[in-house]
């Protein structure tokens, strides 16, 4: 049976030997990475930074909201706006495959002039096993290259540093319950953000659109149901297609928004949760009404396998 204690000491007394210097971490401020900034903040104290960068692909007020969380953690943090890098970045990209490798090398980029900044010669990462599995490698096939594993370049000059590399999602909950950290309830968000929640090519009016959506799908999940009877992942992804519909006694030509809703224990495999009717009828009325250029909602109802919980 995995224990937390036993997991958090050891790994404190490993990172004290290891890290002899500064180090940086990418902190989304979700569970993975905050539980990683706590365990490396518990062996090196004010030698760490905890960087959250803005890639203008994250969820409505989530800079805010993070920053929130630093500061009750007591992190020593530093906030970084590089949504215009990122989003320049992706400019006429289309494949999920270049979108996360792109992705994954602009990290390093912001990173490393951190850690110049810094005299830092570590980075941090809460990568968990299901990432660098996925990502591929030796006989394994590559489903997705997560953003902080197979999106690395080959010519990083920091030193990777990544204590929860061999746990589950599961596993990493029970430290953060352990470790008394508020983030133990926030459901997983992908490392790129709702850049793989927009099928296809990127635009400003499509991040948006999704950022709304995707906030209407968590507040009315949130409400409906309590941490416990929640499905474990629950989103919203905007389509490259548009389709006619009626708003009032007008034609309208505009997106579909598909709402994705899972069960799962460690992200691995996963079954399509099955929300309340009433739930989906509210997601989907306000989704239609409150955000512009929205005209059909559809629900996605594929387990994992075959499919993967996010569709990019």
């Amino acid at each position: 049976m995995f224990d937390p204690e036993r997991f958090v000491n050891e790994k404190v007394e490993e990172i004290k030997n290891t890290v002899k210097g500064k180090a940086i971490i990418a902190c989304s401020g979700g569970v993975d990475s905050t539980v990683a900034a706590k365990i490396v903040e518990m062996a090196i104290h004010d030698r760490l930074l905890v960087v959250f960068v803005d890639t203008g692909f994250m969820r409505k007020n989530e800079a805010k909201e993070v920053e929130e969380v630093f500061k009750r953690a007591g992190f020593n943090y530093v906030i970084v706006d590089a949504s215009r890098e990122f989003i320049e970045s992706l400019k006429n990209v289309s494949d999920p495959e270049n979108k996360r490798k792109i992705i994954g090398a602009k990290f390093i980029e912001v990173f490393e002039k951190i850690a110049r900044d810094f005299n830092a010669d570590y980075l941090v990462q809460g990568t968990i096993a299901p990432d660098w599995i996925e990502s591929g490698g030796g006989l394994r096939d590559t489903i997705k290259s997560h953003h902080n594993v197979g999106g690395l370049p080959e010519n990083m000059s920091l030193e990777l540093v990544e204590p929860l590399r061999d746990l589950y999602k599961d596993e990493v909950r029970n430290i953060a319950k352990y470790l008394g950290l508020e983030v133990m309830e926030r459901q997983p968000f992908p490392g790129p953000g709702l850049a793989i929640r927009i099928i296809g090519e990127i635009s400003e009016e499509k991040i948006e659109i999704v950022r709304e959506a995707n906030a209407i799908v968590e507040e009315e999940v949130e409400n409906y149901y309590d941490f416990e009877s929640r499905p474990w992942q629950y989103f919203a992804v905007i389509l490259p297609v548009r389709s006619v519909g009626v708003h009032g006694d007008k034609r309208a030509y505009g997106y579909t928004i598909a709402i994705r809703m899972v069960e799962s224990l460690d992200g691995m495999t996963a079954a399509y949760f099955r929300p309340d009717y009433a739930l989906l009828d509210r997601i989907a009325n306000r989704i239609t009404t409150e955000v512009k250029n929205v005209n059909r909602v559809v629900y996605d109802i594929t387990n994992k396998p075959p499919g993967t919980i996010e569709w990019e």
